[in-house]
Formats: structure tokens, sequence, C-alpha cells
């Protein structure tokens, strides 16, 4: 269990930050920008579950924001020989997590009208903070591959992360009243 008696350490002071394995880098390193966008989609996954009424639905989501701290304890640990194998320092995202993700997107998009447009970001509250979480995630997507251009990178993490994303969409439609509370985009409407 991590145990945290002081909040300010004064190590940072110059710009870096402390890695799992000891090891510092700089705070704008391609690392601790996937880190940091990984908590802002936690973040933004904290603020969708205050507006979600559906008590399953809401553990589903507190479920992710768990792992959402694994996969940043993983990418927080680096790999320079390419073995992503769990150890005793180095939480790792597993296969398991990405396949419990696929399941729920498939249970829940088992009760949804298929899409004959794309959907905008809203239609209600809950949806719209959700649409927001997926926007979110897909940016920390884009920020772990930018880490995996240069640096190893856990392959189980980066499904994690695009399946997290096609979840946050599913659940949007979820709570948008199974989809039909979704706002549809009309092509060329305003032309």
């Amino acid at each position: 269990m991590v145990k945290i008696n002081k909040i300010y350490t004064r190590t940072g002071d110059d710009g870096t930050t402390g890695l799992v394995d000891g090891s510092r880098t700089a705070k704008h390193s391609a690392r601790i920008s996937a880190v940091g966008l990984v908590d802002e989609a936690n973040s933004a996954i904290g603020l969708a579950v205050c507006a979600i009424e559906d008590d399953t639905h809401r553990a589903l989501l507190i479920r992710i924001q768990n792992d959402l701290f694994d996969l940043g304890a993983d990418i927080a640990t680096p790999a320079d020989d390419g073995d992503f194998a769990p150890k005793e320092m180095a939480l790792r995202i597993a296969a398991s997590q990405s396949q419990w993700l696929e399941h729920q997107i498939d249970a829940l998009n088992e009760h949804l009208e298929p899409l004959n447009s794309f959907v905008l970001p809203g239609g209600s509250e809950a949806a719209a903070r959700v649409h927001v979480a997926r926007a979110s995630a897909r940016a920390a997507e884009r920020a772990m591959t930018l880490l995996a251009g240069e640096a190893p990178t856990n392959p189980q993490a980066m499904t994690y992360m695009n399946r997290l994303s096609d979840f946050l969409f599913v659940m949007a439609r979820v709570v948008n009243d199974n989809g039909r509370a979704d706002v549809k985009w009309v092509p060329g409407a305003n032309r």
C-alpha cells in the first residue's frame, strides 16, 4: 500500500520528477506528459461519475479509475530492456484489463440501436461529461504513442487506452437514455 507522509518534497523544484525505478526525468518529458494526460482522463471520469445516477455504471467507471492509476504507474516505470512482465516494483497493465473493457463494451452496446450518423458530444449532462472523458482518453493515448516512439512502452498499456475511449463512447450513449437522447451530426447543416 502507498503511504504519503508529506505532500511537498522540494525534489521537483529543479523541473524534474522521480520515476518508479528511482531515476529522474524532466517534467516536460514524453513519459511525464503521458502520465499527466492519463491523470487528466482519470479526473474527467471522476467528474462524469458525479453526474451518473446508475450505481452499476458508476461502479464500472470507478473500476476504470483504479486501472488508470495502474496505468500511470506502468508508464512511470521505464523498461529499457522491453520487459513488461510484472515485477515487485513494476505495476503493469495486463491483457485481462483490456479484455474486461472489451466485455463491458459488448455488454453495454448490446442494448443500443446501431448508429446511422456520428454523435455530437452532448445530449445529457452525464453523457457530455463522459464524452469529455473520452476525448481526454484519446489525448492520453496520443501522448502514449509519442512516448512509444521514444522508449519501450507496454503494448498492453497501449491496447488498454485504445479500448478505454471505445468504452467511454459506448457509456456516453448508454447514459444518454440508451442512445435515444444522442444528438446526431448533420453533415453540412449550416452551410
